[in-house]
């Protein structure tokens, strides 16, 4: 499989000339270890905790096991053994040296907890999710900031590449089904879930029955763009409100699925309203839908979702690729008016509104117009991300923009 150049490496070089540690999470199949070993396979001993001959020597003799593993190194799913942190910390404090630990690990509650406690101040923490569009494409020199994007956000941004959506959420994002058109969608999906995610889940939790579990995550991808309403979901399967609490925490430490907060004015606010649920990736979640093939795919009813679903993955990965916290919401009014992406950079906000049709009208702005004029000044752009090819001025002040010429950049 070819390797394509990811966007995160310029922020990995940035941090490792100031911290001792770099911390690299993501999902499993994101691309962590590759991109490491591509970027520091000359400077840095590579050692893996996925081997259980390796994780038992490291669990019984720590510090010998740091002792013949000098820095700098790369210590690959530190998760199967985050106790090993604590004494990575002492190692660090006897030596600050900047990039001398870099460390991967598929997160979760166990392993940022470690962090949090061991190597707060000494680490800096990245997360590498798949591909983004402009990865995928193999043009990731184009990548741009959310600050340098708004910049240069413009009428006539034009992606002249050919460019299959269909194709694009079928596969999904993830390296290897995404680069090697030989990969089975159907045997790559089914034994990432089975692999991977119930894996994962029964090493953090008591699940009892996984069929359960199964169906949860057929229920998210069923409510991938929609208001989470655990009680619904817990409901529709069986299972107690707690126990979908739970699991979605995991799904969402997992990077499997992402949950966008609604904007208010007040900060408070936005944590304790409903956020709304995305999977990741559309891959995952068009598999767990039954979706197979392009033209049962562009007539699904959710087909809208699943547009939706990528192009919010594509602005959370803009974000944690630049190593920025995302200021990603979605706004509701009073009378029922919602937006679906809210972006607030530097005091500002950017309204979008994601709709998966080809012909946009006027009658498409009506909420984006409303809530801009409700905001004020506090409003910087408005527009709406389409099917479309072309990008036009739908009425003042409100561009539409095809997708490919928006996130291609």
């Amino acid at each position: 499989m070819e390797f394509k150049p990811r966007v995160l490496a310029k922020t990995i070089y940035k941090a490792i000339k100031t911290f001792p540690a770099v911390i690299l999470t993501g999902p499993r199949q994101s691309g962590k270890t590759t991109l490491l070993k591509m970027l520091f396979a000359n400077t840095h001993t590579y050692i893996s905790l996925e081997s259980p001959d390796v994780r038992l020597r490291a669990r019984e003799d720590p510090i010998g096991f740091l002792s013949q593993y000098k820095p700098p190194v790369i210590i690959d799913e530190i998760q199967y053994l985050p106790e090993l942190l604590s004494y990575i910390k002492a190692k660090i404090d006897e030596d600050r040296s900047p990039g001398q630990w870099l460390l991967t690990g598929s997160q979760n509650f166990v392993l940022m907890d470690k962090i949090t406690q061991s190597l707060a101040g000494r680490a800096a923490i990245l997360t590498l999710l798949p591909f983004s569009i402009v990865e995928r494409m193999g043009i990731s020199q184009k990548f741009q900031d959310t600050s340098e994007w708004f910049n240069n956000l413009s009428i006539h941004n034009k992606c002249e590449r050919e460019i299959s959506l269909s194709e694009i959420i079928l596969r999904g994002f993830y390296p290897e089904i995404a680069s090697n058109q030989d990969v089975d969608r159907q045997l790559w999906c089914g034994s990432y879930i089975t692999t991977y995610l119930e894996r994962d889940i029964r090493n953090l939790a008591t699940i009892g029955d996984i069929s359960h579990f199964e169906r949860f995550l057929v229920i998210c991808a069923t409510r991938t763009g929609q208001i989470l309403n655990v009680s619904e979901m817990a409901r529709d399967i069986g299972i107690s409100v707690p126990t979908a609490k739970r699991w979605l925490s995991l799904l969402e430490t997992g990077h499997q699925i992402y949950l966008l907060y609604p904007y208010y004015r007040n900060i408070g606010k936005r944590l304790v309203k409903s956020p709304k649920l995305y999977f990741n990736d559309p891959a995952l979640c068009s598999y767990l839908l039954g979706l197979q093939e392009t033209k049962t795919l562009v007539n699904h009813p959710c087909f809208g979702a699943l547009f939706e679903t990528m192009v919010i993955g594509d602005f959370l990965k803009r974000f944690l690729n630049a190593g920025q916290k995302p200021s990603l919401y979605y706004l509701r009014s009073r009378d029922g008016l919602e937006i679906d992406l809210v972006i607030e950079q530097e005091g500002k906000l950017h309204l979008f509104e994601i709709k998966s049709t080809m012909t946009i009208t006027p009658k498409h702005a009506v909420s984006l117009s409303r809530l801009r004029e409700e905001l004020g000044l506090d409003v910087a752009s408005a527009g709406i991300i389409s099917c479309c090819e072309e990008n036009f001025v739908i009425k003042e002040n409100i561009i539409n923009y095809g997708w490919k010429n928006v996130l291609t950049v």
